[in-house]
This record gives C-alpha cells, structure tokens and sequence, in this order.
C-alpha cells in the first residue's frame, strides 16, 4: 500500500490524500484550498471559468488519474470525512461515474449548502457508512470512527490493506458535545499503525488549553442574564455543538431562542441524526424569522415549500422589538435590513461566536460596526473546532502509531518538539510506501 498526500503537508484546507495499492486507488477527502501559494486568501471566483485541465495546470485540482471527466480508468472510490468545503469542496469536478462514500448527515448537509448558497455540489453514486463498521473498496478496507469536530458528522479513517496501516485523522477535537466519542476512541483505537496523517491546525497555540462546549454555555448563560438587551449572536448555522450551547443558555434564562429560516432548515433535518432543538412543538422556546434575502432566493429558485414548512414558528420583526430583552438571534451580515427595521434594540449584546480571523474580512467588519455604531456591545465567546496539543498527544498515545505525518497545519516543523515517535515530514506530491 502506498499514500500520497496531494495537498495539506504545509497548509491548512485543501486536503487530498490518494491511497493505493496494485489493484485499488482511492482518495481521503477533495478539499477546497483556503490559501493561494502566496498565502493570500484563496478565491475561487478567479478561475471558476477555466476547465479542469487548466485548473490542474495552475495547481487548483491535483493531478490525479482517471478523477475527472473524461478519464477512461477511473478511481475506485473518494471518501469524504465531513461537510467543511476545505475537505470536499472541489467533488464537483470529479467524474459523475465515481462512487463517494460519506456518513448520510454529511450528504445532507451538502445538499443543504446547495439549496441556501451557490454552491452546486450534487455528489451522485452515494454510499454511506457508519461509524466503526468496516467497509472496503476493492482490496482496500476502511473503518471510519467517529470524531468530535465542529462539523455535525465528522470522521476519522483507519485504512488497511496487504497487512499494512494507516490512519487518517480528519478533523477532531476532545472539547466539543461530542467529548465521548473521544474518550470511547482512546480506549478503542487501533494499535500499532505504520503511518499517522495527524491535523496540526493549532499546534503554534501549544501551551493553549481551549474551553470546553459547557464552558461556552456557561459564558452565554452569564450574558443572556443582563437586564434590558437583546442578545444577537453571529456565529455558523451549522455548528449544531454551539447552536446548542446557545439554545440550552436560552433555556437557563427563559429567552426565547429567534433562528432564520436557514439555520431552521439545518436543525429538522439533522435532527434526523441526533438529539438536538429544531422549531417544533417540543421547543416552544425556539421561532424562526424569516428574512428577506433568504426568503426571496428560496422563493425565486421554487422553494416556498421550505418557508412553509415553518410558518407556525414564524416570528415577526414587531414581536422581536416587543420583547427584545427576552430575545437571543442568530445574525449574520445578510441580515442587516431585517435589523435596521427593528426597533428598540440599541445598546444591545452582539456575541461573536466564530474564527476570530473571520473578523478581518471586510463583510465581518461592517457588519460589526453597524451594530456597534448602534450601541451595541461587542463580546467574542468561541472555542476551536480543532484539538489542542493536549489532545493531539493523547490521541497519539492510543494509537501507538510508527510514524506521524504533519497534515492540515502550516507548522509540521513543530511536531518534533511535541511528539517523541518519529515524524515524516513530506512534500504535496511526495510518495510514501508502507
């Protein structure tokens, strides 16, 4: 068995790993970059026009045989560890005749980004596996476990195949409301794997121990408690662990919990896959509001439906400045019109609960400083997605593995200082035998 890591050996995002052996080839994750080789933010946009053999020319897509259209001899298999477009956001371009294979919430949530942004990601010949039961693609077996991340439906992979190993970590976390997954992995892990693809996002924060979710929802509680503010909170509709978090701050503080109908949407149909607050008439503390940009696309594209589907949760603007003091709602820029035509919520909470590099962006900015020029104040509440150095050690310890390769990270050089196994620092591109 052999491995190449196409992108991720000196950056974070992008991540393309093709394992192989004389029979079967198949790929760990298709991800879009989030930096350009200059270390400028990657944009799409600049080459959404060219085809994927120019994309391949100028680096964008890896040069992979028989992935894209047209390829007679076709790979056997591209499996997908979570719903962050870093780790699948280029699948659009791969051979419709190829098989992914996913857990199902993934898949759904993909198709959710395709009915609420621009994305046009349509992934056909879906498999979906579970976690810990084992799965092979020709001659090569996969046990997919799953990990506590950011990400609803996260994953980590052991790979096997001609008595050799490795194991690909994904993204993972022991921090999150998935901590048990971690800990059931440390007690069941594989043992003695040749090969370790560790994530390294935040090994240049080595000394840094990061919150906790309950952390974080004991944060909100605190705030939410203030007498006379509204509480608007920006952060990702699809970080279901701090939608939770928030939501369960609601309830310790008798707010009544205002999403839009996007972040609605992502919560019934995950709630599918796991026990989480979704507008209903089990959480009666929980109304959707609906916003014009949201509503009209949704509209135009002939998905009324949607909206519908929630119009006995539906609260109104008037309502939300009648009691805005009892109110938390998630924000974001798209929503500044709605904002403007509430009235009475000056000198509320906005709580920031993203990435801080987010707010450099200049969408971010303006955002924020609309509502601060409106009185509001400014409070940044989050914690990584991504384990703590901590965490990267103690996963290492489970395992056991024979050597560890630096992958999603900008400082594999640091590895060496925080791991006594040996360390296969590789190049994009470079191939290694097991």
């Amino acid at each position: 068995m052999k491995f190449k890591i196409h992108r991720g050996t000196k950056e974070i995002g992008g991540s393309c790993v093709e394992v192989w052996t004389e029979n079967t080839r198949i790929l760990l994750d298709f991800g879009m970059p989030l930096v350009e080789k200059d270390g400028k933010e990657f944009d799409f946009n600049k080459y959404k026009n060219l085809t994927s053999k120019e994309l391949v020319s100028k680096g964008i897509l890896p040069n992979i045989e028989g992935l894209y259209e047209g390829s007679k001899e076709l790979i056997d298999g591209v499996i997908i560890s979570h719903s962050h477009q870093d780790h699948y956001g280029l699948a659009n371009f791969i051979n419709t005749n190829i098989q992914f294979y996913l857990g199902e919430a993934t898949h759904t949530i993909i198709e959710l980004n395709n009915l609420f942004t621009q994305q046009n990601i349509h992934l056909k010949n879906t498999n979906y596996f579970e976690k810990t039961k084992q799965f092979t693609i020709g001659d090569i077996s996969i046990t997919p476990y799953w990990a506590d991340h950011s990400a609803f439906d996260a994953y980590s992979f052991l790979v096997e195949a001609n008595g050799k190993s490795l194991f690909y970590s994904g993204d993972f976390r022991s921090h999150g409301r998935k901590s048990g997954a971690f800990r059931w992995f440390t007690h069941n892990a594989p043992q003695d794997v040749d090969y370790l693809l560790l994530e390294g996002t935040t090994v240049s924060r080595e000394d840094e121990e990061f919150q906790t979710e309950e952390e974080i929802e004991s944060e909100l509680t605190k705030l939410f408690k203030q007498k006379g503010k509204i509480n608007l909170i920006y952060t990702s509709g699809q970080n279901i662990d701090r939608i939770t978090s928030i939501y369960k701050a609601c309830l310790q503080t008798g707010k009544t919990f205002v999403v839009d109908v996007y972040v609605a949407k992502v919560l019934i149909e995950l709630s599918r896959f796991g026990k989480i607050p979704f507008p209903s008439k089990k959480f009666e503390n929980l109304k959707v509001i609906f916003p014009y940009y949201t509503s009209n696309r949704l509209t135009r594209d002939g998905n009324e439906k949607v909206l519908f589907q929630f119009k006995h949760y539906k609260i109104k603007k008037e309502e939300i400045a009648n009691q805005a003091e009892n109110i938390v709602m998630i924000v974001r820029p798209s929503m500044q019109k709605e904002l403007e035509h509430i009235e009475g919520i000056d000198g509320g909470n906005l709580i920031y609960s993203m990435w801080e590099g987010y707010l450099k962006k200049s969408y971010t900015m303006n955002f924020v400083d609309y509502l601060t020029n409106r009185e509001f104040a400014l409070y940044q509440i989050h914690t990584s997605g991504h384990a703590d150095t901590k965490t990267l050690k103690k996963l290492v310890e489970a395992i056991k593995p024979k050597n560890i390769v630096p992958i999603h990270t900008f400082e594999g050089v640091k590895y060496k200082d925080i791991f006594t196994e040996p360390i296969v620092e590789l190049e994009d591109g470079e191939i290694r035998e097991v």
